[in-house]
C-alpha cells in the first residue's frame, strides 16, 4: 500500500516536471503576469488598509458638539451618551468651564458674568465617534433628546469621507477582478500549450484505461506551482518595496512617526498564497476543461 503510495507521488511529481518542461518560456510568461497582478493587488490591498485607517482616524476626529438647555447638567448625561454606539469619547464642558475661555476669545476685560447678571452660557457635551459613518446616526440620537437645544458636526465633511472609502473598496474590487482574469487567461494559456503538446501521451495512457484524474491531474499540479510561484515572488516585492518606502520616508521626513505602516501585514503572504494557488490551479483546470470537450 505504501509503496503504491510513493509511485503515485512519484509520478505525479515526474509529470509535472516534464508538462512544466514542455512549457518552456511560457512557464516564466505565467509566472511574470501572476506575481505582476499579484504584486498590484496586494499594494493594492495595503494601500487601501491604510488609507481606510487613516480615514477612520480622521472620521474619528470629527467632533459632534451637542448644546443643552438651560439648567441642564451635562455630567449627567455621560453615561447615556457613552452607551451610544459609535461614540468613542464624552467631554463634558460645563458653562462654568467654558466662561473664562470664552471672555478670552471675545477679549474681554470684565466678567460677563457681572455685565448681564448671569452666566449666558449652557452646559454642552463634546462626543468623539469611531468613524466618519457613525457620525450622522450619533447626531441624529442626540438630536431627539429633550435635554438638547442643538447639535452641530461635520456632516458634509463626514459624508465626503464616507463617499471617498466606497470609492476605493469599488476600485480595488474593479482591480482584482481585471487582474484575476488576466492571470488566469495566461495560466489557461500555458497550460494550454502544454496539453495540446502532450496530446498523443493524453490518448495512449485514456487508451490502456487510465482513469481521467490521473490523467489529467499533473496539469492542474502545474498551475499550483505556477500560482505559488508567483505568490513568493509578489511576496518578495512587496517586502522589498515597503521597507524601501519606509527606509526613504524616514530619511527624507525624519520627524515624521512612521511605524512600519508602509510593510505588509502578517496575513498578506496568505492571501496572496491563496489567491495565486487559487488562479493557478483556476486557469489549468479551465485549459483541462477545454481540451476534454474537444
Amino acid at each position: 500500500m505504501l509503496a503504491k503510495l510513493f509511485n503515485q507521488i512519484d509520478y505525479l511529481f515526474k509529470e509535472t516536471l516534464t508538462g512544466l518542461r514542455r512549457a518552456g518560456w511560457m512557464n516564466w510568461a505565467a509566472v511574470s503576469v501572476l506575481t505582476i497582478a499579484l504584486f498590484l493587488f496586494g499594494l493594492g490591498w495595503q494601500g487601501v488598509q491604510y488609507v481606510e485607517q487613516g480615514l477612520r482616524d480622521l472620521g474619528a476626529q470629527l467632533e459632534i458638539t451637542a448644546y443643552l438647555k438651560p439648567k441642564i447638567q451635562g455630567v449627567k448625561l455621560t453615561q447615556r451618551a457613552e452607551a451610544i454606539p459609535g461614540v468613542n469619547r464624552v467631554d463634558v464642558i460645563t458653562s462654568k468651564e467654558y466662561l473664562p475661555q470664552a471672555e478670552q476669545e471675545m477679549g474681554l476685560k470684565e466678567d460677563l458674568t457681572d455685565l448681564l447678571g448671569e452666566n449666558p452660557f449652557v452646559d454642552f457635551l463634546r462626543l468623539q465617534v469611531d468613524s466618519a459613518a457613525a457620525i450622522d446616526p450619533v447626531a441624529q440620537e442626540i438630536r431627539s433628546w429633550q435635554e438638547v437645544s442643538e447639535v452641530r458636526y461635520g456632516s458634509e465633511a463626514a459624508a465626503y469621507l464616507q463617499q471617498i472609502k466606497e470609492a476605493l473598496s469599488l476600485f480595488g474590487l474593479g482591480l482584482v477582478s481585471l487582474l484575476g482574469l488576466a492571470a488566469t487567461a495566461v495560466v489557461t494559456s500555458t497550460i494550454g500549450l502544454v496539453v495540446s503538446s502532450r496530446r498523443r501521451e493524453i490518448e495512449v495512457m485514456q487508451l490502456v484505461g487510465a482513469a481521467p484524474h490521473w490523467v489529467y491531474l499533473p496539469f492542474i499540479l502545474e498551475g499550483l506551482v505556477l500560482g505559488a510561484l508567483g505568490a513568493g515572488l509578489a511576496w518578495s516585492l512587496l517586502q522589498f518595496t515597503g521597507f524601501f518606502l519606509q527606509e526613504q520616508l524616514q530619511t527624507y521626513v525624519p520627524f515624521m512617526p512612521l511605524p512600519d505602516l508602509l510593510a505588509p501585514n502578517w496575513y498578506m503572504p496568505l492571501l496572496l498564497a491563496g489567491l495565486g494557488l487559487g488562479l493557478g490551479s483556476l486557469g489549468s483546470a479551465l485549459a483541462v476543461i477545454r481540451y476534454w470537450r474537444r
